[in-house]
């Protein structure tokens, strides 16, 4: 009994070993991961992501890196402005490893040192800028970081892709000032909204007025023509008319009859216009030869036979 535990034991021990010498011999490496591999406390390679086989108690993975872009949290920090204002900054760093080898061996801890390195950047990039400034080029001034950062961490085997202010916090006396400031420019830029306004309104209106006036003057003046237009219309329709009306007339002349009956209106209006002579004054007044109104109907009578014989 004594010598079947010994052997189970044995067994158990035996299978244990080989599972340990299996787990320090196989080693899977995950996607976008890197292990460094040291022999015998010594550098010996680096691998990459799959299925690797390593010296049982002779090779042993020192250092492991996600090569994915990793978010570091800058604290807080006091920076002194240019004109000698004290504000708090801190911001956010995004960095890559790129070389697992010099991340292992170039530094102890690359994140401390990025984080630490992006604030005394920070510091003396603020140092050059005033406090105005510091508000407008945050992305001037996160440029800058990133650049001094980049060369910085060249060595490390880190890339510096990003780095971004998150946030700059003021002393309760420069709030203040800003606040007034800001309030006096809103104020600045009402007053000349509101003065540009009422020009442009007075603009409008004698714009207005003006185009009132060219559109009554040019109404006025097609009245104008129209009414001359119209004028000039009617003597043409009355000539017309009155042309018409003697030729109608010289045309009845020429008919049968047509000379005494020109010869009796002609002896009608004559002794009409005389009847309104004797009518409009108290004093009369006759003609010198009364007897031979008969004689000027007739010289009348007689130009008028005289014209169609000389047409």
């Amino acid at each position: 009994m004594l010598e079947l535990n010994v052997g189970t034991v044995l067994a158990l021990g035996f299978a244990l070993a080989v599972i340990i010498i299996i787990l320090k011999t196989a080693r899977i490496v995950p996607q976008r991961t890197n292990f460094v591999i040291e022999r015998l406390g010594r550098y010996s390679r680096t691998l990459e992501s799959g299925f690797h086989l390593l010296i049982p108690f002779v090779d042993k993975v020192a250092y492991q890196h996600v090569l994915k872009e990793e978010v570091i949290d800058v604290e807080r920090q006091a920076c002194v402005t240019r004109d000698n204002i004290q504000v708090g900054i801190n911001g956010v760093l995004y960095i890559q490893v790129v070389d697992a080898h010099k991340a292992s061996y170039g530094i102890n801890d690359y994140r401390y040192a990025a984080s630490q390195l992006a604030q005394t950047t920070m510091r003396s990039v603020i140092g050059q800028t005033d406090l105005d400034k510091t508000f407008e080029e945050r992305a001037r001034i996160n440029e800058i970081v990133v650049q001094a950062l980049d060369e910085a961490a060249a060595p490390w085997g880190i890339k510096v892709l990003r780095y971004e202010i998150s946030d700059i916090e003021l002393p309760a006396s420069i709030k203040d000032a800003l606040e007034q400031q800001m309030r006096a420019e809103r104020e600045r830029r009402a007053a000349i909204a509101k003065s540009e306004g009422e020009r442009q309104a007075m603009i409008n209106v004698s714009e207005g007025q003006k185009q009132e006036v060219i559109n009554l003057s040019e109404a006025e003046k097609q009245k104008q023509i129209n009414e001359a237009e119209g004028r000039a219309r009617e003597i043409e329709l009355i000539a017309v008319a009155t042309a018409e009306g003697l030729r109608k007339i010289a045309s009845a002349i020429q008919e049968p009859g047509g000379q005494d009956a020109v010869s009796l209106r002609v002896a009608e209006q004559y002794v009409k216009e005389f009847g309104k002579l004797a009518k409009e004054t108290n004093t009369l007044i006759l003609p010198a030869q009364l007897a031979d109104i008969g004689g000027a109907v007739a010289g009348l009578t007689e130009v008028l036979k005289a014209k169609p014989s000389q047409q």
